[in-house]
This record gives structure tokens, C-alpha cells and sequence, in this order.
């Protein structure tokens, strides 16, 4: 049987006509769990994360995986397993974390909005570090550590104002961003830091954007990273490790982001070169380790020609899969059982819900039949994550496959479940 891998997804191929995802084929899971259905492998993930692991060997690194990205417990579990830490954005996402048995230890709490409830649970979890992202942040969480009797492991997050070369909703490392202390700015946060009871100096942060698909971008920021940890040191304020943030993009429709490995190496050979490169270094990546590792399998309800577009109407929507309809971006359609009797035509891939920004993907050639079953690629990012109960509809089961076995790891809402916390008026 001849074995066809689809590009930039190495465990996910065609054999014969047949969709499988390591050794399972993706129609066998849609039978067994209904439509929509995420299907992730554990291998794309191990693979994944080996490259970052490669790129680090020999050196002092804590990689952190930015639960964003997909949260879903069984996920996590998965990265504490392999010794990752994780960098969240709430307080809930720490929850999440200390669930799956991951290690408070190794988090890092990024975000622009920490209220002083998530900085004191953070500080009692004993995290390793918060990413301030403002001088006005790094006051309230003095007071609060103070308050407890304790200091908090603190990093500023530096907005280099470096263009990552990337849809501007997920750009944060420009001067009109809401992200980071401004480059200006960043030597007198440090200097506040440094004299504030509550607060002590561990390191810097800098985390320019997310689906950046070139090396230039981080080596231009690890420039100016390293010119302030300089200058900062020179006034007296030890930086003891560097965070270079996540962002690296994935293949979505034929983009060529670095291996993680040769990212690393370009940018471990710039600390060397500057007398940096035995320092501690964190890192954040999500999409990378997640984004192709997942799909999103839909049923085709209905074809309806029309005098300018043909759709293909599916049961996965944009609540389910909200990315096209947030950013305009692309996922591969494929289908999951491929047809030589049927022609291809041209669809919008749309879904139920009554938006007309409710599509998957524009203009693609499929060849299909109500009752078919498509997979949305590159859906392990961003997608589950995002979901949400628009229209009263659950959101989708998530299975993990390893090898040729698959574990349920969240059955499929019913519409009881998105409404069990809310109350009716009294007679």
C-alpha cells in the first residue's frame, strides 16, 4: 500500500485512499467519537519538542510550553511528562497546570492584566518567575508580595519594537502594541525593580509575536535583548537568565519557518559571540509543539451551488475552529477518504452557524459527497482553545493517539453541559 505523507505533517498521510494519523485511520475515530472531532498525535508533539531539545543540548534551559496554545489537561500532562515547564496568562491556566501535575516551579505568568487575586495565588504556588509587562504591574505586585511576606521572581518583558513579519493580531513586539515595557523604558523599570521591597531581579523577557516564519526577526531582538542586559548590569542589577519568548510559526499553506533546532543554533551562536551563551535561557513555544500535531474532522451536511460560489456545507464551525474567522487564516481541507469517481469543484468550507463569517476555508478544490468526512489540518493550535458555546453547541471531543491506540481525553459537550451553571428567574 503506498504511504503518502501530507507536507509539514509528518504523522499524518494517506495510505492508499485512507487518511490515518500515526496508525489509525481518522475515519475509524469519526465513527467511533461523531463529528467535529480533534485528533492529535502524541508523536508529532514528542517529535516537536525534540527539536527545541536538540537545539539546547549541552546548555542550561528550561522550556516552558505556552498552554494557550491548547490547554486541554491531558496536554499538559503530556509536556510535564517530559520535563517542560509552562508559561500561562491566568490564573486559571495555573489551575490547569497544578491539575495535570505539572511543577509550579518551573511556570513563568506572562500577561498584560494580572489581577492581584492571580499574583497572590501565583506567589503561594511558589511560580518561577512573572513576566512583568508594565511599571504600574510592577508596583501592585509589590505591594501584594509585600503583604505576604515575600518577594516575587520578577522578569521584565522588553518590547523591542522588532517586526515579526506577521498578522498584526498576534504581533506584540511593536511600539503601537499593548505588550512589554518600551526598549526606552526598560534600564529604569529595572532600576524601580531593583529598590522595591517585594520584587527581586531574576531575569528578562522578550516575546516578539506568534507564527513568525523567519530567523531574522528573533536575531535582530536578541540584539537589542542583550545591548540592555549589558547596560542593566552595568548599573548594578544582576540578569540571571534570558527569555526569548515563543513565536515560532508552522507549516500552514506551504510556509518555511526554521527548524527549531537551527533557529537555536543561530541564536546560541549570538550569545556566544557576546559572552552570554552560559546564561540560563527560557523558552515559550506552543504552536510549534501543538499547531501540527492535530485535526479537525467535520462531516460535508450539504452541497449548494450558487451563481457565484459553491458551498460545502460542514457540521465544525466557527465555534469550534474560530481562526479563519479572527484572522482570515488558511488550514489545508482534505478529505479523509479520497474519491476517484467524484469531480472536484470548487467550495467555500462553511459551517450551521448563522454568521456569514463562519467558514473554514475559501475556494478549495474537493472532491466530495454529503456524508463525507473532511479533516481541517493544523488544528492543534488555537482552535480548542479558542472555542467557545456560540449557539448553543458543545464543544467537539478531543481524542489522543499514540501508535494504534486512541484515549478520549474530553467527551463531547452536550448542550445540558453548557448551560448546568446558569439559574432560572424564580416564580
Amino acid at each position: 500500500m503506498t504511504s503518502t505523507v501530507l507536507p509539514g505533517h509528518p504523522h499524518i498521510a494517506y495510505r492508499g485512499a485512507d487518511l490515518f494519523i500515526e496508525d489509525l485511520p481518522v475515519a475509524q475515530l469519526a465513527q467511533m467519537h461523531g463529528t467535529p472531532l480533534f485528533v492529535y498525535s502524541s508523536a508529532a508533539m514528542q517529535e516537536a519538542l525534540a527539536a527545541y531539545q536538540r537545539g539546547f543540548a549541552g546548555r542550561k534551559v528550561q522550556i516552558c510550553y505556552a498552554m494557550k496554545a491548547n490547554p486541554s489537561l491531558a496536554i499538559v500532562q503530556f509536556f510535564a511528562r517530559q520535563g517542560c515547564g509552562f508559561d500561562i496568562v491566568s490564573g486559571g491556566e495555573l489551575e490547569r497546570v497544578l491539575a495535570a501535575g505539572g511543577d509550579a516551579g518551573k511556570v513563568i505568568f506572562s500577561g498584560v492584566g494580572k489581577t492581584r487575586a492571580e499574583m497572590r495565588q501565583a506567589l503561594q504556588a511558589g511560580i518561577l518567575c512573572f513576566n512583568v509587562e508594565s511599571e504600574a504591574e510592577l508596583e501592585v505586585l509589590s505591594e501584594v508580595a509585600v503583604s505576604m511576606g515575600l518577594q516575587a521572581p520578577v522578569s521584565i518583558r522588553v518590547n523591542p519594537n522588532v517586526d515579526p513579519k506577521t498578522h498584526p493580531y498576534i504581533s506584540t513586539g511593536l511600539k503601537g502594541n499593548k505588550f512589554g515595557v518600551a526598549h526606552e523604558r526598560t534600564l529604569a523599570t529595572y532600576q524601580r525593580a531593583a529598590s522595591l521591597a517585594g520584587i527581586r531581579v531574576v531575569g528578562i523577557d522578550c516575546h516578539i509575536g506568534s507564527q513568525i516564519t523567519e530567523a531574522t526577526p528573533y536575531l535582530d531582538a536578541a540584539d537589542r535583548v542583550l545591548d540592555l542586559i549589558e547596560a542593566i548590569e552595568a548599573a548594578g542589577i544582576p540578569i540571571h537568565h534570558i527569555d526569548f519568548g515563543g513565536g515560532l510559526g508552522i507549516n500552514y499553506n506551504g510556509d518555511t519557518p526554521p527548524a527549531a533546532d537551527d533557529l537555536w543554533a543561530q541564536l546560541l551562536a549570538k550569545m556566544d559571540a557576546r559572552g552570554f551563551g552560559d546564561r540560563q535561557f527560557l523558552i515559550e513555544p506552543g504552536r510549534s509543539l501543538v499547531g501540527n500535531a492535530g485535526l479537525c474532522v467535520t462531516e460535508v451536511l450539504y452541497l449548494k451551488p450558487g451563481e457565484e460560489k459553491n458551498f460545502c456545507i460542514v457540521d465544525a464551525a466557527m465555534n469550534d475552529l474560530p481562526r479563519p474567522a479572527m484572522y482570515q487564516a488558511f488550514h489545508g481541507i482534505v478529505p479523509l477518504q479520497q474519491h476517484s469517481e467524484v469531480p472536484a469543484q470548487v467550495y467555500d468550507v462553511v459551517g450551521p452557524v448563522c454568521e456569514s463569517g463562519d467558514w473554514l476555508g475559501r475556494e478549495r478544490s474537493l472532491a466530495v459527497c454529503p456524508g463525507d468526512r473532511l479533516a481541517v489540518l493544523s488544528a492543534g493550535a488555537y482552535c480548542m482553545s479558542m472555542s467557545s458555546n456560540y449557539n448553543t453547541r458543545g464543544r467537539a471531543a478531543e481524542v489522543l493517539v499514540s501508535g494504534s491506540t486512541s484515549t478520549v481525553i474530553r467527551p463531547r459537550e452536550t448542550a445540558a453541559d453548557s448551560f448546568r451553571n446558569e439559574r432560572l428567574l424564580a416564580l
